[in-house]
């Protein structure tokens, strides 16, 4: 192995180091799997070429090199999205990402470090801010960068980000879920919530929604779904037991978004993912992805459901 053949062996062993919380990164700015990795594998490619080039001796810092074009990519990608989301049929929400007994992919696990704060509800808060706001928030509140690098990574002073990140995070603490919620009581609620679906008790449903819950459904055009958010305990629960009306369904716990959620199958058709945000013992929010194309990463592992 010649010099240069030694250099890019230790070059991409670096860049696969670092893939994990590359792909979180982009992941919490943009919401969507495909789209992060697709940028990730931009900017390796940049990376390569640059280090091929006359310009890769001033890069020293590889690691920092890679977050900030990484997050360079996803604002650009964030940008041109929020007109497609505009267009978008019904609510959009995030591509959920599973873990637990039935996965997205064997290795999701270890190929994305998402940050425990990216719970779908959070993610769907994150949608109403501005691409800048956003990018600000996640990068320096979510993974810690100061200032200087989102300012390289948004094209701005760092005061300015600093106040694009003061905005965002004013409009995250009176909109976003709590974060406290200790997980095993998280659990429970997910828990008692799929046993009163599946067991017809309406009575104990309506005793575990937040008598303000709101329930956002993503179906993509694809699927039947709801054009806009259904609030309070009432509508929510007669939405859920509707469901019942297209046929009986099964309910599989997993963790959505590092946060206990549910799969629902009809037969051996996966139909949703559900991500429950619980507070006070009680779901204030349900966010259902429906949208086929959002479900296509998740496969079923049989054995553990058995």
């Amino acid at each position: 192995m010649n010099d240069h053949d030694d250099g890019t062996a230790v070059l991409d062993a670096e860049f696969q180091a670092m893939r994990p919380r590359l792909l979180g990164v982009a992941y919490g700015l943009l919401g969507s799997l495909d789209e992060a990795e697709d940028v990730v594998q931009d900017a390796w490619l940049r990376l390569r070429s640059a280090k091929a080039g006359d310009g890769g001796d001033a890069i020293r810092d590889v690691t920092g090199w890679l977050v900030v074009t990484v997050s360079r990519l996803a604002l650009d990608v964030l940008r041109s999205a929020r007109h497609r989301r505009e267009e978008y049929v019904g609510q959009w929400l995030p591509e959920p990402i599973i873990t637990g007994p039935v996965l997205t992919q064997p290795d999701l696990a270890e190929r994305v470090t998402l940050d425990e704060s990216m719970s779908m509800a959070m993610l769907v808060v994150l949608e109403s801010l501005s691409p800048a706001e956003r990018t600000a928030f996640v990068l320096h509140d979510v993974f810690g960068l100061t200032f200087a690098e989102v300012g390289e990574a948004v094209g701005r002073s760092p005061a300015a980000c600093r106040q694009l990140a003061a905005r965002a995070r004013a409009h995250v603490a009176s909109r976003a879920p709590r974060f406290d919620v200790d997980p095993s009581e998280h659990r429970r609620v997910v828990h008692a919530f799929a046993r009163a679906c599946l067991g017809d008790d309406m009575d104990a449903l309506l005793a575990l929604l937040d008598p303000d819950v709101v329930l956002r459904s993503d179906g993509g055009g694809r699927v039947r779904a709801g054009r806009r958010p259904v609030r309070g305990a009432a509508k929510v629960a007669r939405l859920l037991f509707g469901i019942r009306r297209f046929g009986g369904f099964e309910l599989a716990p997993v963790v959505v978004n590092g946060r206990p959620g549910l799969l629902r199958y009809h037969g051996e058709r996966l139909t949703s993912v559900l991500g429950l945000t619980v507070a006070d013992g009680r779901v204030t929010a349900v966010d259902m992805v429906l949208n086929p194309e959002k479900l296509a990463r998740v496969t079923r592992a049989d054995e553990t459901r058995r």
